[in-house]
Order: structure tokens, then sequence, then C-alpha cells
């Protein structure tokens, strides 16, 4: 195996993960290699439904961004990002999916010098394939993503995740917010019900419901945002049912840069594990992260980790999609506590404006 210690590559793709949380998480990857190789040119391939969150990233030269295809669109799909590989010349790809078709994809694209961990049958597509670190489960994700780049002589890092929005974004965002019938100096609690692995991940509806009122009505200056995309409608929407105006539902009527903007405005973000905990960790939105079936040692808030509410039971964490009993990680958790959570993240942003 070639040592790579002292390889000065003039072009690096990375591969980013496909998970919206996964790809925050991965962000990382981006600065460290821009802080090594300064004046190599680094492309960050990814779906083109998560490639928004890269945009105006300073760390990148390129975003690559492709669609998930099937059937014959699959194929023209393949053949047109072997070509793009092709093209790019690039002598070192870091490999951040696990997937065979991700490697297949870097050998039929002449990428040399490849890095990423071995697993489904790939290892022989890669010039450099790491078993996984001992401890993956016992340590955060960013540091498991951060562990590829020891071929490199690159140590493990204290970069944090981080997502770049612009000042003319925040400004549409507050713009997109004024629609609405707010006080005029509000003060912006952001809420994410939902989750995209499933329901084990969520807490109780209603109880995201009787917290959004109890914080209406704890301050005439508090206007609450719920987020979600077009899965979580009903679930959002239900919820939303007869609560007052400061209240507003903008499930799927953002794009995902909006998204971003308008996590970034909002003076607390209450969330699930999921995608948009990570965005508002990452641009450094004080967060109150409730977790039930999964574990926030390795996909927890990485900048915020005394920022989550989690029960001790027994079965948990479980990584359940739909929890198989009476939802006990979930239901320990209560409305008083989770609005007192909020409230004082609240008071603790406003004490540092």
């Amino acid at each position: 195996m070639k040592d790579l210690k002292n390889l000065n590559p003039k072009s690096i793709i990375v591969r980013m993960p496909n998970w919206l949380g996964d790809l925050v998480m991965a962000t990382p990857i981006l600065v460290d290699l821009r802080k090594t190789f300064p004046k190599a040119e680094i492309v960050a391939m990814c779906q083109a439904n998560v490639a928004p969150l890269l945009k105006h990233d300073p760390a990148i030269d390129e975003l690559f961004q492709f669609e998930r295809s099937e059937g014959m669109l699959r194929r023209m799909s393949e053949r047109n990002i072997v070509a793009h590989l092709k093209r790019g010349n690039y002598d070192l790809g870091i490999l951040l999916t696990n997937s065979f078709s991700s490697a297949w994809r870097f050998w039929q694209g002449n990428v040399k010098n490849t890095i990423g961990y071995r697993g489904d049958g790939r290892s022989l597509l890669m010039s450099h394939p790491l078993p996984f670190p001992e401890k993956r489960k016992e340590q955060h994700l960013v540091n498991t993503y951060k562990e590829l780049l020891s071929p490199l002589g690159i140590p493990v890092s204290d970069t944090a995740p981080r997502l770049v929005v612009t000042e003319d974004e925040i400004k549409k965002a507050w713009e997109i917010v004024k629609r609405f019938d707010i006080p005029s100096s509000p003060k912006l609690i952001g809420i994410n019900p939902g989750a995209a692995f499933g329901t084990a991940k969520c807490w109780l509806p209603e109880r995201f419901k009787a917290v959004a009122k109890q914080l209406i009505e704890a301050d005439p200056h508090h206007v609450v945002l719920f987020f979600g995309d077009s899965s979580h409608k009903q679930l959002i929407g239900n919820i939303c049912a007869g609560l007052p105006n400061r209240v507003i539902n903008l499930t799927a009527k953002t794009t995902l840069r909006e998204l971003l903007a308008l996590i970034k405005i909002c003076s607390v973000f209450l969330t699930n594990d999921s995608g948009p905990m990570h965005i508002a960790d990452s641009l450094d939105v004080p967060l109150v992260a409730l977790f039930g079936s999964t574990s926030p040692v390795a996909t927890g808030p990485y900048r915020q980790r005394d920022s989550i509410v989690q029960k001790k039971v027994p079965c948990s964490p479980c990584f359940k999609r739909v929890c198989p009993i009476d939802f006990p990680c979930m239901k320990k958790i209560e409305v008083e506590e989770v609005t007192r959570a909020v409230l004082k993240q609240l008071k603790e942003a406003y004490s540092h404006a």
C-alpha cells in the first residue's frame, strides 16, 4: 500500500454522505483538507437533494451534485457520473459513504489514491481501505469521518461541523417571517417535530403542541416556527391546528437554503434527533434536543452536547424505527421539563445579546 503522508494532491474529490445530518457532520473533513492542502482543488460530490447545504462553503472549489435515478435513467446517470469523474483527473478521493456503488464509481472514474472504510465487498476498489474504528459506537460520527484522513498524516482535529449562511439569505428569512402576523420585536423559537428515520425518534405530537402553547403564553414576543418536509405535513398540521397566530407552520414551504437561514435567525431550536438538529448545531443556534431510541454519543449535536434531554430506560437506545412496546424513552420526557429547557435557552441567548 502506497504511503500517502507525502502526497501533495492537486485535485481532491470527497464523496459526501447522503443524509442531511450525516452530511453536516462530515463538513469538518472539507475544512481539514483545505487547511492541509491550501492549493488543491477540492470538489464535494453529493446527491442533489442535500447539495444546497454546501453552497457558499469556502473550503470547496466545486460542488458536484447528481440526482438519484432508477431504471434507464439510472444507467444514464451512472455514465454521466463516471464521465465527470474521469474529466476531473482526481489524484485523491475520500469516500465518506460506505456503499459498494460509491467505491465502484470512483474506481470506474479512475480516481487515484482512494480512501474509505472497508465493507460491502468494496475493498479491492480502493487503494487504501481502512477498517472501521474499534470504538466506532463509542465515539462521535464526526470523529469516525475524521479518522479517514489518517493515511494522509492528518490527525483527528477539533474542527466542528459548520454551515455557511449569507447575510442576504438571513435578510430574506426575516422577510418570510414578517409576512405573518407577528410582533415588532419577535423572539423566534424553531420546532422540528419530525425525523427521517422513523417515529421511534420522535417525541409525542401532542406534547410538542402543548409546549408550543406554553411558549406562546409565556411571552407576547414569542413566535414559534414549525419546520418539516412534505412527509410531515399531516403531523405538523395536526400539531398547529387551533394554536394562536404566533405559531407559524412552514412545513414544506421552504427551500433547503431558506430552511438554513430561518433556523439561523431562531433564538432557540427544539428538535428530535434529526438533520435539522445538526443544521442548528452547526449554525450555533441554541438547542434543546430530545433523544429516545438513538444514542447522542455517536450522532448527538457535536457542539452542544449539554443540550440533550434523554431519559434512561432499559431498552434505550434500541435504534428501531418504530417502538415495539409503549414508548417509555419518550413518554418519560414531560412537557413542563421541555418548556423550561427552551425558556432557559432563550433567557441565556438574550442575556448574551
